[in-house]
């Protein structure tokens, strides 16, 4: 055992929920945001503004022909694969070689896909490390070994895996559509907390592919934490606190709601309220990438997703227009709602004396 246990430590392998759950999870979400959801804001912009090399073909690949956004969304599987590999700190023949686990992966997982690159990927590159540098032929055996487990567990994992996390996601998609107010609630305060714990919102969503009802409220839930954090913060953080909770993550205060849960009260209450306002006033759908379900106002990405759908659907036929109710839900379900409500909780929060001065500090 104690051999084991040397061999592991001298390959950094370390079994860990943090590693796999966490830091694993989040870097998948980089992945996703720098391949499916850059591409799908790429096309976007494209279509939206008539800019003519966005929407021309860049590429034909196999009779299929790739705009320069579909060229970066096609690359999502290999991006979370090298993305998770570089998290759990692979040496370079592993790292390279997961591309080809992560294409595999994805393709075979269908809408479940990025569920599938996360397992297959985690198994892959811990099995790479531990052959790598072993043999005197580490150029052929590193790689031939990390291709081969990766294409193999592909094979294998990724179809009943993409099936089992499409799914749930349309479980949920359909509870949500049957219940919208009891699952805005449930959805926007789940997603919404788990965009600031260290672990990632937005893989999240995009493993279980999270879109329509559900979707938007996702991003009620991401949003009210961002910037609910962000406004009942900003006498004692400032504009800087501003924008890197608003724009950058919540996340931030994950260190201050260690010290002190009860600063998390107000954004997390007021999710549970924009939650069901999104489904049931407003029926905002999050109908773009089901990564940006679980972005927020993290670059904005949240409501570019909602309006990346409604975009979509009137192409598709399926709505005649984008309406000024849309634009007002959006604004008030995004921004003006968790900027208002959040530090009216916050207040109420501190004259019970839960919370004081220099709790949400950063």
């Amino acid at each position: 055992m104690e051999s084991v246990k040397a061999f592991l430590k001298r390959k950094d392998i370390e079994i860990s929920a943090k590693r796999y759950c966490i830091d694993a999870l989040s870097a998948m979400a980089q992945g996703l945001f720098c391949s499916l959801l850059i591409g799908t804001i790429i096309n976007t912009v494209g279509t939206q503004f008539h800019i003519g090399f966005l929407t021309a073909p860049a590429a034909v690949i196999g009779g299929a022909e790739y705009t320069v956004g579909g060229l970066a969304t096609a690359m999502s599987g290999p991006a979370m694969a090298v993305a998770i590999g570089h998290a759990l700190k692979c040496p370079p023949l592993v790292l390279f070689s997961l591309i080809t686990a992560g294409f595999a992966a994805n393709a075979l997982g269908g809408a479940g896909g990025p569920l599938a690159v996360l397992f297959v990927a985690i198994i892959t590159a811990e099995c790479g490390k531990a052959v790598s540098k072993e043999t005197k032929v580490d150029i052929l055996v590193t790689p031939l070994v990390t291709v081969g487990i990766g294409v193999g567990l592909s094979a294998l994992l990724a179809p009943p895996l993409g099936t089992l996390a499409m799914k749930v996601g349309n479980l949920i998609m359909w509870a949500t559509e049957l219940q919208p107010f009891l699952m805005g609630i449930l959805v926007s305060v789940i997603v919404g907390m788990a965009l600031t714990l260290p672990i990632s919102s937005a893989a999240i969503c995009a493993a279980f592919g999270l879109v329509g009802l559900a979707g938007g409220a996702a991003v009620a839930g991401c949003c009210a934490q961002m910037v609910g954090f962000a406004v009942m913060s900003f006498k004692e953080n400032g504009w800087g606190g501003l924008v890197s909770q608003g724009l950058g993550t919540s996340m931030l205060q994950m260190g201050n709601i260690v010290r002190n849960p009860r600063i998390w009260i107000a954004p997390t209450v007021t999710a549970a309220i924009t939650g069901p306002i999104a489904t049931c006033v407003f029926g905002m759908e999050m109908n773009g990438a089901p990564v940006s379900s679980g972005m927020g106002t993290c670059g904005m990405v949240g409501p570019i997703g909602v309006y990346t759908g409604w975009v979509n659907d009137v192409a598709n036929g399926v709505r005649a227009s984008i309406t000024p109710k849309d634009w007002i839900g959006m604004l008030l379900v995004c921004i003006v709602l968790p900027a208002v409500i959040c530090p009216l909780i916050n207040m109420a929060v501190r004259r019970l004396g839960w919370v004081k001065d220099g709790d949400t500090k950063l």
